[in-house]
Parts: structure tokens; sequence; C-alpha cells
């Protein structure tokens, strides 16, 4: 891989990766369009490392308050009813639905998963979707609201954004809206839910993406990629958690649309190729 390709991608993963508009389906599409070649899954699951580190960093003082009251949780039954203990707990079980079906269906995410017809259509079919969520949705739950239920329904929607296309994050707001929480709500847990199920993946993709024989990234590329995505990342997180504050999806909604309609028209046009 080029440092061009490498620094365009790095860019992209960490502008996308929090929005609702699917970072895995943006670096596949802007693989096809400017660099003729599929960076490939494993690119995207490791720089994806730099955008959860950005999670780390800017939401480490409620990590670390709910990790320390869940290990002390485990002891004493007192913290048990607190909602940082619960949240805990909620992220945890949210995580187990990506985790599996992620390892059971992991040959046709790198595969066929991302042939760029299906990424096109899911771009736009759950643009309408996220639409219907944003308009049903009564917004009227907050994060002292939130249970198990939630969690567990949010972590089934994270786990359909293994298909390039769906985004991880639009998945999560969806299921967050339908289940009446505020945008800014969902999109809290949200980043939460994200972190154990893309640390897992990257660390469990990092052998993979060197495997690529002739347009593999070398290691300084990977690090240059992911440290890219970090500080993207981290300025995206501050805009998104504002602007779901005060504004509503639809803007979201549009671009998905428009965007899944350019790739199956430069598709049709023979332009770039499906894989």
């Amino acid at each position: 891989m080029s440092w061009v390709e490498i620094i365009v991608l790095g860019i992209v993963q960490g502008l996308t990766e929090f929005l609702p508009i699917s970072s895995s389906a943006h670096l596949r599409i802007t693989s096809a369009i400017f660099f003729e070649q599929d960076a490939g899954a494993s690119f995207t699951a490791v720089t994806q490392l730099g955008t959860e580190a950005a999670v780390l960093v800017y939401f480490a003082k409620d990590i670390w308050r709910l990790t320390r009251t869940w290990v002390v949780g485990l002891w004493d039954k007192s913290v048990r009813p607190s909602l940082d203990y619960r949240m805990a707990w909620y992220v945890i079980i949210g995580s187990i639905p990506i985790g599996l079906f992620g390892f059971l269906f992991k040959d046709q995410i790198r595969s066929a998963a991302r042939n760029l017809w299906l990424v096109a259509t899911t771009l736009i079919v759950f643009a309408f979707v996220l639409a219907f969520a944003e308009y049903w949705g009564r917004q009227t739950r907050l994060l002292k609201n939130f249970t198990m239920r939630d969690g567990v329904l949010m972590g089934l929607a994270q786990a359909m954004a293994l298909i390039p296309g769906v985004s991880r994050s639009g998945a999560t707001l969806t299921a967050g809206l339908l289940l009446n929480l505020t945008r800014e709500t969902a999109a809290r847990y949200s980043f939460l839910l994200a972190i154990p199920a893309v640390v897992m993946s990257g660390l469990f993709s990092v052998p993979d993406v060197f495997d690529t024989s002739g347009h593999a990234p070398s290691g300084a590329q990977m690090v240059v990629a992911t440290v890219i995505a970090f500080v993207v990342g981290y300025a995206a997180i501050a805009w998104l958690l504002r602007f779901v504050a005060h504004h509503t999806l639809y803007v979201f909604v549009l671009y998905r649309v428009a965007l899944g309609s350019l790739v199956i028209a430069l598709l049709m046009t023979g332009t770039i190729a499906a894989t």
C-alpha cells in the first residue's frame, strides 16, 4: 500500500467510525474509487483500534468509574443497585452478540459481505430504517432509565454492523431511538458498547492484515494509519455528541442514500468493480 492510501484511509476511518454512515463501507468505497483495490476487512479492524483508543481517552473517567464499580460490586452487594455497576454489565452482555456472530461468520465478513452491490444497498436500506427511528422514537428515556433489555437489543443491533454499510453507530443509535432513548443517551452507550468488540476484533486481525501479498501495509504504515484514525476520531466524538444533542439524524439519512446511489451508478457504468 502507498503512503497516500494509508493517510487517506486513516483519515476516512477517523471521520466515519462514530457517524451513522458506516466506516467500513467508506473504507471499501474509497479503496475502490481511488486505489482500485480493497484494503481488506483486517485493515479496517486494526485501524479501528485507533478510533477505539480515542473512545478510551475521551471517556476515560467514565470507563474507570464503571470498571472500578463493577469490580467492587462483584464482592460488595451494596454497590450492585448503582447505575454504574449495572451499566458495566450492560456493556459486557451487550457485546456478546457481535463477538459470537463475528466469530461464526468471519470468512463471509471478509469476503462476500464486502461486495459493493451489497454495501450500496445496505447503505440505502438502513438509511430509511434510521429515518423511521428518528421519526418514531419519542426520546423520553435518559441514561438513568437504561435497562438490561436496552443493552441486549442494542447489542444485537450492533452485531448487524458486521455487514459493511449498516454502520455500528447507526445500528445502535437506531435501536436506541426505537427504544425511546434520547439521541445523546443512545450515543453514549453506543461508544461504550463498541470498546470490547472492536478492541478484540482489532487485536485478532493484527496478524491477518499483513497476509495480503503485494498490497500489504508495512508495520510502520499500520501504526501511522491507526494514529491518524485516533486523532481524527477523537475530534469526531466531541463533534457528534454535541450534534446529536441539538439536531436530528436526517442529514445522515440523506447522505447515506446519496452515497449508496452514487456507488450503484458507478457499478452500473462499470467505473468500479463490485469485488
